[in-house]
């Protein structure tokens, strides 16, 4: 991506489109809005472009057509030509088309289990971190892969139901309010795209994957930790065990086609919590979860 000159890059979005390469999956991208341009030349200089014959999602971001497309003008996520979402203010151009894409990736990719988790790995193991809006998990995660862990995902965990493994994308992590400036202090160089402001999520900035995880976003890694993080104000960092029962329960329930998947979705999360040891995290400080999380690392290289 980063061989593209900002106006080819502009120009492919705006004709026939980017083709771009996302862990295992071919992305074909259309828009003429600048700021959707801008952010993918921030945020996906690392990524690769995918050959210009196959894809398995066409998306385009463009204008909302009538009086929306001159007055206040609003913005259409469109799959194949369909439009799945309500129109959003133009602003929100790639906000969109991040909300997008996840929406593609945990509706249709079914040849995995598709869990709402972030993921991330250190020496070839996975933490998969499930945890609902608010729990500090995004801002977990951008944290650690600050500090050498490998980034696989922010939003969803893809589990290969024929080798259990966790199938990385890399892409960039999505940040909201407070979490936007607690991580650019945290990491003074870390590199976001254009701030959003009034999502129906508050404000909205999306961080860019370190280089190294989009270049081994080939890598597999092995389900080792299930952490259920939960950031609150000036407590003390605290883990417990979680019993197996109960995390695999939490896991289907925050899984998107578990039921679809029916006894292979069963076999893959129960070969997955198998493999892993179950707790909560309770954190207020990040340096005190990252140097928790290093604990968990280097117990399991011995």
């Amino acid at each position: 991506m980063s061989d593209l000159a900002e106006a080819d890059l502009y120009s492919r979005l705006s004709h026939d489109g980017l083709w771009l390469k996302s862990g295992p999956l071919s992305l074909h991208i259309r828009s003429d809005e600048p700021v959707v341009s801008e952010a993918i030349a921030a945020l996906y200089p690392d990524h690769a472009l995918a050959d210009a014959d196959f894809a398995d999602f066409h998306v385009r971001v463009g204008r909302a057509e009538g009086l929306r497309r001159w007055i206040r003008p609003q913005v259409l996520f469109h799959l194949d030509g369909r439009t799945p979402f309500k129109p959003l203010p133009r602003a929100q151009s790639f906000a969109m088309l991040e909300w997008g894409i996840n929406w593609c990736i945990a509706t249709y990719c079914h040849q995995y289990l598709v869990i709402h988790a972030g993921v991330i790995e250190r020496n070839g193991f996975a933490a998969i971190l499930p945890a609902p809006p608010g729990s500090g998990k995004s801002t977990l995660t951008a944290a650690l892969i600050q500090r050498g862990w490998r980034l696989c995902s922010d939003e969803l965990t893809l589990l290969d139901p024929a080798t259990a493994q966790v199938i990385a994308l890399a892409r960039p992590v999505n940040l909201k309010n407070k979490s936007i400036d607690v991580i650019r202090a945290f990491e003074p160089g870390t590199v976001f795209g254009p701030e959003c402001p009034d999502t129906h999520k508050g404000r909205v900035a999306h961080l860019r994957p370190p280089r190294e995880s989009v270049l081994r976003v080939g890598e597999g890694a092995t389900p080792r930790w299930v952490i259920f993080p939960q950031w609150a104000a000036g407590v003390p960092l605290t883990t417990k065990a979680i019993p197996r029962a109960e995390a695999f329960i939490e896991l289907a329930e925050n899984a998107f086609n578990y039921s679809m998947l029916g006894e292979t979705g069963f076999e893959t999360l129960a070969k997955t919590i198998d493999a892993c040891d179950c707790m909560s995290l309770r954190y207020s400080d990040l340096d005190e979860a990252v140097a928790a999380f290093e604990r968990l690392a280097e117990d399991a290289r011995q």
